[in-house]
């Protein structure tokens, strides 16, 4: 496959500028209005989601392992963004308001274990798996963190919750009913990233970076452990020696560009403007689009219980958002 050539940034972007938001840390956290660049940034997340649920279950079949998909999602943003983050160098100390306790919840909820969990969770299962219980169970993990601070959800925005976990269940019913070990490793896993990603949202709101320091707090690290685990064959690799150009470049496209760079800059931007309860909420729409384009992508069937399951997401979602958590 050609090189990918990636021209350096010498002067701050437009995309810098217009991502570039005040600090969080102290923000109030009443009743939030609509932002429309917040909603704009929240849709394409969703969208993008989507497109990593498929190609994580399309990783299988493909001539990549785990780890070259993970050197490509992170590496990629990595590279693109380097001359943005040297320029943001004074962000990344102590004393420019980085907390290690939100970073830390960055770089583990959002980097090696997750990715990890969700591509190994995706090879055991299906697409409707992934984007079911990683995006779909993510409200409910954010929920219960947000009590330990004394936001609980009431009213309408509980039953919207419960509607989300009754619809990603739908969605997986059928292949539980039926459930072996494979699959159940499958599923813990999976269960396992959607808490981690809800712990990488918490930490996206606790910091005061942009969101393009939010991405190279969470890419550089993540990509640095990634390469060495394939350098020491912890994590077997065919990136350089039997990957397949044509995978080599959907994966590119798709997690490289879609997941790591554009996914990652909209969803800090969403979650700095709305919020992470509503975010979640919302995202919590990937299952619909995912089960949707798998029928004619991966040829996956589109069911009863599929369309009962998306169904329950979505009237969860529109409950779930009628009002601010308290």
């Amino acid at each position: 496959m050609p090189p990918i050539s990636v021209t350096p940034l010498t002067t701050e972007s437009a995309v810098e500028r217009t991502l570039a938001v005040e600090p969080a840390a102290g923000r109030p956290t009443g009743r939030r209005t609509a932002d429309p660049l917040g909603v704009a940034a929240l849709v394409a997340t969703v969208c993008l989601w989507s497109a990593f649920a498929l190609s994580d279950r399309a990783l299988a079949a493909s001539s990549l392992r785990p780890a070259d998909a993970a050197l490509i999602r992170f590496g990629l943003p990595a590279l693109v963004l380097a001359p943005a983050l040297w320029r943001r160098r004074g962000q990344f100390t102590r004393a420019a308001g980085l907390r290690p306790a939100a970073a830390l919840k960055i770089v583990l909820g959002g980097g090696v274990p997750f990715y990890l969990a969700a591509t190994y969770g995706g090879a055991l299962t299906s697409a409707a798996f992934v984007g079911a219980l990683v995006p779909g169970m993510v409200p409910l993990f954010v929920a219960a963190l947000a009590v330990r601070t004394g936001r609980v959800p009431r009213g309408l925005q509980r039953a919207g919750l419960g509607l989300i976990g009754l619809g990603a269940l739908a969605l997986v019913a059928p292949d539980l009913a039926g459930v072996d070990g494979r699959t159940l490793a499958g599923v813990g896993l999976l269960l396992l990233a959607s808490g981690l990603w809800a712990i990488y949202t918490v930490g996206l709101r606790e910091i005061s970076l942009d969101p393009v320091g939010s991405m190279g707090l969470l890419c550089v690290p993540t990509f640095a452990v990634i390469a060495l685990a394939a350098l020491l064959g912890v994590l077997p690799s065919t990136l350089l020696t039997h990957a397949a150009p044509h995978d080599v470049l959907v994966f590119l496209l798709v997690q490289g560009v879609g997941t790591g760079i554009c996914s990652g800059l909209f969803y800090a931007t969403a979650i700095r403007r709305l919020g992470p309860e509503r975010c979640t909420t919302v995202g919590s729409l990937s299952p619909v689009l995912t089960a949707a384009a798998a029928v004619p992508l991966l040829g996956e069937p589109l069911t009863v219980p599929v369309l009962a399951g998306t169904a329950l997401v979505a009237a969860g979602v529109m409950l779930a958002n009628r009002r601010p958590v308290r």
